[in-house]
């Protein structure tokens, strides 16, 4: 039996980003990291590396194409294409900040 591919996950109309996610200048060292609104948690689902989140998955985002965009806003059709959103709530100088929709990096 072979082993599914990193892909096979991915559904139709969305692709593997990457794993990583640069923290906001100026975090502090606690920080509450999110993947669609769900609380992540260090060591299990990523890892603090300096100035950067590194997830133990490729977060997946929905390819935007000119023809898919143009379809879904003349409500034609539907797509369910699979698009996840990294939010990180940090400290910086004393309060307390949300970055949300970060880019991924590879």
């Amino acid at each position: 039996m072979s082993e599914s591919s990193p892909s096979a996950d991915v559904p139709k109309g969305s692709f593997a980003a990457g794993r990583r996610v640069l923290l906001p200048r100026g975090a502090e060292l606690r920080i509450v990291v999110y993947v669609n609104g769900v609380d992540q948690i260090e060591g299990k689902d990523y890892t603090r590396r300096e100035d950067e989140i590194l997830f133990n998955r490729d977060i997946i985002k929905e390819q935007k194409s000119g023809r898919r965009k143009l379809i879904m806003l003349l409500g034609v059709v539907g797509f369910y294409s699979k698009n996840e959103t990294v939010d990180i709530q940090f400290q910086r100088d004393g309060k307390t900040e949300l970055a949300s929709d970060l880019p991924i990096e590879h």
